[in-house]
Parts: structure tokens; C-alpha cells; sequence
């Protein structure tokens, strides 16, 4: 991150609620569900008085749905960054395997320390942190002294935010989002700081 003067506001969030077109584990799809396209709305409109500049947005359809919806509202741009999607599946993609199962355990190691716990076949959380971190570094340099909003996934948060402020990774079992659920950043030259989640509203 370069010596920023001003800092950047970050409002990272989590995409609306979204149904599946399969019952099967995948990384792709989702669509919003007409609540989740209410809670898009409503996210842009508690927004609106932070004089958002952009919206940033993973590319999976569920999180591009939101940002589209919320920058039509805010009347602003948005940009789309791979280092914002969520956590790939790995061999439990196509399968009726239980996910919630396998990504339990997988918190729990990383919590633990373990640097490389992965979905078989997926990616190791270092690199989920390592890829969304590098997307918001970008964003803070590229808005010093202006809001954003980012849209991304519960995982994603969960994982990269105790990496971005250094507190304890098991801080991330606070950090469970509802759809269109928010945390309020700030990052300068000194760093990342927590302005505020959702829970503390």
C-alpha cells in the first residue's frame, strides 16, 4: 500500500441473500432472491450518505447482482476483481457432498495456525488471504480520502479481515455476516483499522 494521506473508507459486504440453480456443491452461480435484492437496496441506501465513489465487486454472479443494484442506487461505477471471490470448492465441486462439513474443519486449522488447511483439491487460506488482500490494497490506494463499497463473501471476510487488522484469526467466528451484512474499514499509510461491523450497530 502506498503512504496514503488521507485514509480510504472501505464498507466491505457481504452479497444479498441468493438462491442456487443446483443442490449441488459449485463455486459459480447464484442469483439474489427478490429479498436479496431488497437487502441490496437497502445497503445502498444506508450508504448513501457516505458519498460512495465506486463499487468493487467479486465476479461471481451473486455478488455482481449487489454491487449492480447498490451502484445504481449511489449512481456510481463498478469494478469487477477476481481477488474477491469466495473460497474455490475444490474436489467437493459437482458432488451432494456436505460443505459445511469439509469448511468447518478447515476454519478450525487455520484458526489453529495451520497456514496450508484447504479443501481437498481447493485453495489453501493463506492464498484466499493473500488474493483478497491484494484487491483491497489496490482499493485503499486508489481512493485515498473517499468511501468504497466492496462486495464479496462470508468467507472471504471472515478469513482476510483478522489478517488485515492483526487480531487473533479466531475473531473471525464474529465476523458472520448477513446477506448484505457490512464491516466499515479505514486504511492509510498506517495501515488497516475497524471502524465498525455490523454487530456493533
Amino acid at each position: 500500500m502506498s503512504a496514503l494521506q488521507c485514509p480510504a473508507r472501505v464498507f466491505l459486504a457481504r452479497h444479498g441473500e441468493a438462491e442456487y440453480e443446483t443442490a449441488l456443491v459449485t463455486d459459480d452461480g447464484g442469483s439474489l432472491t427478490a429479498r436479496g435484492r431488497e437487502q441490496s437496496r437497502a445497503l445502498a441506501e444506508r450508504l448513501r450518505p457516505e458519498r460512495i465513489a465506486r463499487v468493487w465487486t467479486s465476479p461471481l454472479s451473486r455478488a455482481v447482482q449487489t454491487a449492480e443494484i447498490a451502484a445504481a442506487v449511489l449512481g456510481v461505477d463498478v469494478v469487477v476483481r477476481e481477488g474477491l471471490r469466495e473460497y474455490g470448492v475444490g474436489s467437493l465441486a459437482g458432488t451432494g457432498g456436505d460443505e459445511a462439513a469439509v469448511v468447518g474443519p478447515l476454519f478450525r486449522a487455520w484458526v489453529d495456525g495451520d497456514e496450508e488447511a484447504t479443501i481437498p483439491g481447493g485453495e489453501p487460506v493463506a492464498g484466499i488471504v493473500a488474493r483478497a488482500r491484494g484487491v483491497l490494497d489496490e482499493i485503499a490506494d486508489a481512493h485515498p480520502g473517499e468511501a468504497v463499497l466492496v462486495v464479496s463473501h462470508g468467507g472471504v471476510v471472515q478469513v482476510t479481515v483478522p489478517e488485515l487488522l492483526g487480531l487473533p484469526r479466531a475473531s473471525a467466528y464474529d465476523l458472520v455476516l448477513p446477506g448484505a451484512g457490512l464491516v466499515e474499514l479505514e486504511a492509510d499509510a498506517d495501515g488497516w483499522r475497524l471502524v465498525r461491523r455490523d454487530a456493533d450497530r
